[in-house]
């Protein structure tokens, strides 16, 4: 997904648009449309054949109305354009597809499990991963960083929910096929549902083997959290044990991988970018920024529970409505020059995390392993220089780069630290 300031709102054809493709977010220029949109139609019905459609909402008071009033807009029917027109099976048993006031009690023992001082224990362990997958970069070589970056949160993930490491890149491959089913490096036989389906029924049975042991031997990580934790006064049934271990696991691999490849990719061989990285004291604004600019999650979905009228439109109660997380973080209205990478912005009250009751329940997990990456990668480096072609990830969920070869000039004195 090409992240450069877009040019000519007027020049783009809106009715020649279809989200639901994903070679619009691999091959086109999203960040262009919802520029227009904004401009001209910032409330934009999409009809999907004769019967199906979605509202597009690219400005962030829309985007703050649509997912944070759960009395209005139902999360349980569905959060992804994949589900349109059907019901999400996990409704009401996975967190993500569950609203306040069941969503609340499933929530918070997870939210205190991954609150920043429970998370603070995993930090070590996140930096010898990172150091780990960065150190093939000190020869000097051309080094895959977007490929290496995919692999990386089960780092966290893995340690987390105490997954085997040898299962892990299984697992990356995994949800790289949820994500990302019709992008050809990941699709299998069949095409795009049936790569879905294939990765959905292997993840489910493989927590199947994994929450039937742990049932056996529970220990201090979130499986055997799920498995035991009261919810409206008794624990939660296996399925939904398996969909929130699904749904956890795919928010760790969505959520960090994008992010540095997202920023590298914009601020490579530019004085800025330098200027970054020799100011400690900015980091955790620039990765802050680093997540606006990313937003790698690329939509989530709601119905309208009832009739709604939004910018003078009439939304029909059972309408899909869609929120373009990154439209809604480039919205000129709330963000001062948001085509600009501005390492030093505040405030900077983005939804990369989403916003709401579903704010997302592992973004201090996220910001953890961030700042330990750039913290290893801008001590380690001085440089980057870019070495191959940048691919896209064909997804309409999440937006990203799946390879980006680069260079990589080492700090004098950092080999050490990093190869050591």
């Amino acid at each position: 997904m090409r992240l450069n300031r877009p040019t000519d709102p007027d020049a783009i054809d809106l009715d020649a648009v279809d989200f639901i493709d994903s070679t619009l977010y691999g091959d086109g220029e999203p960040h262009a449309i919802w520029h227009a949109m904004r401009r001209r139609d910032p409330l934009r019905w999409q009809a999907v054949g004769d019967e199906l459609g979605f509202w597009s909402v690219t400005k962030m008071a829309d985007a703050d109305l649509v997912l944070r009033d759960h009395t209005k807009f139902t999360s349980q029917r569905g959060t992804m354009l994949f589900l349109l027109g059907k019901d999400d099976p996990a409704r009401g048993r996975q967190m993500a597809a569950t609203d306040p006031p069941r969503h609340t009690r499933m929530r918070v023992p997870l939210q205190r499990a991954l609150a920043p001082k429970a998370i603070e224990r995993y930090r070590e362990a996140i930096r010898e991963e990172v150091r780990r997958v960065l150190a093939p970069a000190l020869s000097g070589e051309p080094y895959d960083f977007a490929a290496n970056m995919m692999v990386m949160p089960m780092a966290t993930a893995g340690r987390i929910m105490d997954l085997p490491r040898e299962d892990w890149p299984r697992l990356t491959r995994l949800t790289a096929m949820s994500i990302a089913p019709d992008d050809p490096e990941f699709a299998g036989e069949g095409g795009a549902q049936a790569t879905l389906e294939a990765a959905h029924r292997e993840l489910f049975a493989y927590f199947h083997d994994i929450v039937r042991a742990r049932r056996r031997n529970l220990g201090d990580d979130l499986i055997s959290l799920l498995l035991t934790m009261d919810v409206e006064g008794s624990s939660i049934e296996v399925g939904a044990v398996l969909a929130n271990c699904y749904s956890l696991l795919l928010g760790a691999n969505i959520t960090t991988p994008f992010v540095p490849i997202a920023a590298l990719d914009h601020l490579i061989g530019t004085p800025q970018l330098r200027d970054w990285m020799n100011d400690p004291d900015a980091l955790t604004l620039g990765v802050d920024e680093a997540v606006r600019w990313a937003s790698p999650a690329n939509h989530f979905m709601r119905y309208a529970i009832d009739d709604v009228e939004i910018r003078g439109k009439q939304i029909s109660a059972g309408d899909a409505v869609v929120v373009w997380l990154g439209a809604a973080n480039r919205d000129e209205e709330y963000f001062e020059d948001p085509f600009t990478f501005d390492y030093r912005r505040k405030p900077n009250k983005h939804i990369a995390f989403g916003i709401g009751p579903h704010y997302c329940v592992g973004h201090s997990v996220a910001r953890l392993s961030l700042r330990t990456l750039f913290e290893e990668l801008f001590t380690t480096f001085e440089d980057f220089e870019p070495a191959g072609e940048v691919q896209h990830l064909r997804s309409n969920f999440v937006a990203g780069i799946k390879h980006m070869p680069i260079v990589a000039r080492v700090r004098q004195g950092a080999l050490a630290g990093l190869g050591g």
